[in-house]
């Protein structure tokens, strides 16, 4: 690690309080966020301060707009007031308090202590950046700009991306002198490299270019976006497209092909049924899995005769270890096993043999099913809200499209965190957007519109009404 790691880390918070200084709120923060994500250096900790949460990439993007709001938009912060749909969040971030009580006879320190730094870690990783979208993206326009911004954040990843697709992911190791995965096979694909660029893993990098090509192709589709800088989309969209797919991740790939099937043919049938499908896909998987009552194995053959034996073990692990570790959450079924690795399985020897991929197996296995079903009423609750507010017969109209497409981008992400734990405060940035949403104003749009179309029919009427032709010839 070289001294620019944690020069830029620490030097991140005086960084955004300029960007307030000089910038809009709402732009400082969109700006602040996905620059930070982008480009701040993937450790662990820089200050390893006892009791603290990790002062890392995500302390340092959510505490520096926490910061900057502090300073120069307090009124917006004082002015929140909490509502029903923010009670998942909420006790998401304070289930560790719960689950470390529960667990006090394993747990080496002061179980309360113990909890509650649990539940400021949480609150961190999860809580602030949901807050934040919250407070700032509360109308439509808002939901723009920050689906713009993804958009433009992958833009700007494409040349990186490029570049380590041909020369292998170095770029950490070149500004900040180690690599951002400490196994170096991971960035390895076949022939090939997956790039890894400033996050921590590559399918974090897939995950992202997925996100940004979703939402060029649906704001470009739409009439959301007609130039970005001048530049048309169907100049951005289609390098977007393929720098995702190139990413070799194929589950990113196949998320990407089921987030715009589902989007265009939800919108052409005016029909919502895809989308509450796409929704239920996760909550379906985890109880299926949780349960026993499917094992995969049908999924592992298939694999093993469509995309290689290769993949197909891949998975066949994937599986096998999520069989061990639910079984081993459902001892403590309610509010899991806390931390300090109880939750993982061991052999006799003390030896740790499991492996935890799922963000979702790690809720679990800490949280029990109290802290699983929060978080994924904190992804998913969002998307439902949208679906209410904005019913998908609105969804190709210019200003809804981006409440739309995040929405879907929403659930992309709790699909992926049943194959992974890519946390990206960027998307709970996105779930207390769309959950913020306004619904008198979204009211106030929908009538306003309604009156011009019948004010539009209205004037179509007396202009083909015999009596008002008469009155143009008289």
């Amino acid at each position: 690690m070289t001294a620019l790691v944690p020069i830029s880390l620490i030097g991140w918070l005086p960084i955004v309080l300029v960007m307030f200084l000089i910038l809009p709120p709402r732009r400082a923060v969109v700006l602040a966020f996905i620059a930070a994500w982008l480009f701040l250096p993937v450790n662990e900790d820089v200050l390893a301060e006892k009791g603290l949460p990790a002062y890392n990439k995500m302390t340092a993007t959510c505490l520096g707009v926490l910061l900057g709001t502090l300073v120069f938009d307090n009124a917006r912060l004082l002015s929140f007031r909490p509502k029903w749909y923010d009670l998942p969040i909420l006790i998401w971030c304070l289930c560790p308090i719960a689950s470390s009580l529960a667990n006090s006879d394993g747990i080496p320190t002061n179980p309360l202590y113990d909890g509650l730094a649990e539940a400021l870690k949480q609150t961190v990783t999860w809580g602030l950046a949901y807050l934040i979208g919250r407070i700032y993206f509360t109308n439509l326009a808002a939901l723009r700009d920050l689906a713009i911004g993804i958009l433009i954040g992958g833009l700007i990843y494409i040349p990186l991306c490029l570049f380590e697709l041909k020369m292998s992911p170095q770029l950490h190791y070149l500004v900040y002198g180690s690599h951002p995965h400490a196994d170096f096979r991971q960035a390895m694909r076949g022939e090939g490299f997956r790039p890894t660029v400033f996050m921590g893993h590559g399918l974090m990098v897939a995950s992202w270019m997925t996100s940004a090509t979703l939402i060029g192709g649906w704001l470009w589709f739409t009439g959301a976006l007609r130039r970005l800088r001048g530049i048309h989309p169907v100049w951005l969209v289609p390098p977007l497209f393929l720098v995702a797919l190139a990413s070799k991740s194929l589950a990113s790939a196949l998320l990407l092909f089921m987030g715009l099937g589902a989007l265009f043919f939800a919108a052409r049938r005016q029909i919502a049924w895809p989308i509450v499908l796409m929704i239920t896909v996760a909550p379906v998987y985890m109880g299926l899995r949780a349960t026993g009552a499917w094992d995969g194995m049908n999924l592992v053959n298939l694999a093993e005769g469509t995309v290689g034996e290769k993949r197909a073990q891949s998975l066949y692990t994937r599986f096998s270890n999520e069989n061990l570790l639910t079984e081993k959450a459902f001892e403590r079924p309610v509010f899991g096993w806390a931390g300090w690795g109880r939750s993982r399985v061991y052999d006799r020897h003390g030896k740790d043999i499991s492996i935890t991929d799922g963000q979702w197996v790690i809720a679990l296995g800490k949280n029990g099913l109290v802290g699983l079903t929060c978080l994924t009423l904190t992804i998913l609750l969002p998307v439902w809200l949208t679906l209410k507010r904005f019913p998908v017969r609105v969804w190709t109209h210019p200003q809804v499209a981006a409440a739309a497409v995040l929405a879907v981008v929403l659930i992309l992400y709790m699909i992926d965190n049943l194959l992974n734990a890519m946390i990206n405060p960027v998307f709970m940035l996105v779930a207390g957007a769309l959950a913020g949403q306004s619904a008198p104003a979204i009211g106030a749009a929908a009538a306003r519109r309604r009156a011009r179309r019948a004010a539009s029919r209205n004037t179509s009427r007396r202009k083909t009404h015999p009596g008002h032709a008469a009155a143009q010839a008289h």
